[in-house]
């Protein structure tokens, strides 16, 4: 029997098992990446607007983000103990770089006129982050946030080794089994296909709010 063949049987007997997997891996994966959003891009707006802070937290961030995986897990396994817990916190201090370093180059790349012609409107500075500054890098911002769940999604699968499931579970059985490579195959497909529709969703949710987009909608409408 080829692996096609091996890799379908194993679908259609243990479909609902990995569904589940599946939809475990990735609530880790979007747990991790939305908790690291929360911190770091209101963290990348402060030293935008505070740049002697930039260094020093770019130098702990790219720290963290050399620190291997599997160190990661295991350090974070003695305070923390099994489970999916620890996992999201990997992938939170894992996530916050990308995102951090694009806000910041999102905001810092704003061309000086419009800020200017922001002042020159009398806008207050939360007026100017809001309605400027915010649209105007969201792009970019975005992309950060797409790199950082492709990553954490990567991540995730090794998290089978700290207890906390996911299709990781899968690959790591197909090791041991007799048909070994369809196994591994039947938790890795799922794992590229999740990376690429979640960076393709988040695509479209950065077009859907661009300020491109909006200003087309509001002509259309008028």
């Amino acid at each position: 029997m080829d692996v096609l063949q091996q890799l379908g049987m194993y679908y259609s007997q243990n479909g609902l098992y990995v569904l589940t997997e599946f939809y475990q891996h990735f609530l880790m994966s979007a747990y991790g990446v939305f908790f690291a959003a929360i911190v770091a891009i209101p963290l990348g707006i402060v030293i935008a607007k505070h740049r002697k802070l930039s260094q020093v937290v770019f130098s702990i961030t790219n720290v963290i983000q050399t620190i291997p995986a599997l160190a990661m897990l295991a350090l974070l396994l003695l305070v923390m103990g099994l489970g999916a817990n620890t996992v999201i916190v990997a992938l939170f201090l894992y996530s916050i770089l990308p995102i951090l370093r694009n806000t910041y180059v999102g905001i810092t790349g704003i061309e000086h006129a419009y800020l200017e012609a922001g002042k020159s409107m009398g806008m207050t500075k939360f007026q100017m982050l809001w309605m400027v500054e915010l649209p105007l890098s969201l792009s970019v911002i975005m992309a950060g946030l797409r790199t950082a769940l492709v990553i954490a999604i990567g991540v995730t699968a090794i998290g089978t080794f700290v207890g906390a499931g996911g299709l990781g579970d899968i690959i790591v059985r197909g090791t041991n089994a007799s048909n070994g490579t369809a196994v591994i195959l039947a938790g890795a497909i799922p794992t590229a296909l999740m990376a690429v529709l979640a960076d393709l969703l988040l695509g479209r949710l950065e077009k859907w709010l661009s300020p491109i987009k909006t200003k087309k909608k509001r002509a259309r409408a008028a």
